[in-house]
């Protein structure tokens, strides 16, 4: 009888169209690759729901990815999308040895992923990866899900679902980052205040330009660079030229992983505007760049140092300039988990 390859099987409304594609969904390409690294021997498949938009298979770092082609298109098309999913997982269950599914977020996947693993008795986790945790999420009504199936993405995370749906999450794996992508030498911190994320009003960085605006008073020069994409960006360049922070305020847009990732290493403060986060990677990637991180939100328990939580834009604004005036501040890295713990903490639910 052949021997079918132990394949981990992973479900994901998008993943990279290609290598070169670093701002396609960053934490989860990282840790993608992390688990080929430290399970060089396992088989992992990677099945696209809706991104690509092109649907085909295609290898990706040594991972066979298969593009399903969704597109985000209504209701009649996801269900078709879903069945085409279903047809595929059955396939890959006759090709291979299944030793489990793992969906990334609370939603299609996972609804697909946990009925498929119960027909066909596999293991099968949903990791929860922020805004799915909050109130209105309809797959926690249709799947139903046990709380041992359930990877929350921080401490919060496991809060929200408890609060929203009376379920904890058994497991708590946060994202990690790959210390490899740094640079090793150290860059000048000639950026005041960096800022990265989707342009969108859960972001709120409009909250962003009035810190700036409020801190320039102070720090005529004061530097600011916001790196990213989305529907709020005409609104910003708006309200920053009305603010004149025209000299003081830079809309990078979005840029390639590892450039994003150098601007973090030249600047002395990541602010963080978001009003909801169930643990944004770039927290963690600012703090191992050196920078000191100022946000509304705390995802995990543990105090981490650098890491300043405020509650208001006044507290923030004061954060601020308190860490600009410490000339004894340290831009040291701080390491909340590395990429490859990660990998080894989310293989052993498997095993």
């Amino acid at each position: 009888m052949e021997n079918k390859p132990e394949t981990l099987v992973i479900l994901s409304p998008g993943f990279p169209a290609n290598e070169a594609d670093t701002t396609c969904m960053p934490p989860q390409q990282i840790f993608v690759k992390a688990l080929k690294e430290v399970c060089p021997g396992l088989n992992i498949i990677v099945l696209a729901f809706q991104y690509p938009f092109v649907a085909g298979e295609y290898d990706w770092h040594g991972v066979k990815v298969i593009a399903i082609g969704g597109k985000e298109k209504g209701r009649l098309f996801r269900t078709f999308t879903w069945v085409k999913a279903w047809t595929i997982l059955r396939k890959l269950n006759r090709d291979y040895q299944l030793m489990g599914l793992l969906s990334f977020w609370f939603g299609e996947c996972a609804f697909v992923g946990s009925y498929f693993a119960k027909q066909h008795r596999l293991s099968h986790y949903s990791w929860l990866l922020g805004q799915d945790a909050k109130r209105g999420n309809k797959y926690f009504k249709w799947i139903k899900p046990k709380s041992d199936s359930l990877i929350a993405l921080s401490d919060f995370i496991v809060k929200e679902v408890r609060t929203n749906y009376g379920i904890s999450p058994v497991h708590v794996i946060p994202v990690g980052i790959d210390t490899s992508l740094f640079n090793s030498a150290p860059l000048k911190r000639d950026i005041d205040i960096f800022g990265a994320g989707s342009l969108i009003p859960l972001k709120q960085y409009d909250l962003f330009v009035e810190a700036i605006s409020c801190l320039k008073k102070s720090f005529p020069e004061i530097k600011a660079v916001v790196c990213g994409k989305g529907p709020e960006l005409d609104k910003l360049k708006a309200a920053a030229a009305a603010k004149n922070l025209e000299h003081n305020l830079v809309f990078a847009g979005e840029l390639p992983h590892e450039e994003v990732l150098c601007l973090m290493q030249r600047s002395k403060i990541f602010l963080h505007t978001s009003n909801y986060e169930g643990f944004g990677a770039v927290l963690s990637e600012a703090l191992y760049a050196g920078a000191h991180v100022v946000s509304f939100c705390k995802p995990m328990a543990k105090d981490f140092r650098h890491h300043h939580v405020v509650k208001s834009l006044d507290e923030m604004t004061t954060e601020i300039s308190a860490i600009l005036k410490n000339t004894r501040r340290g831009h040291d890295p701080v390491l909340m988990c590395s990429i490859q713990q990660i990998a080894k903490n989310m293989i052993s639910l498997f095993v």
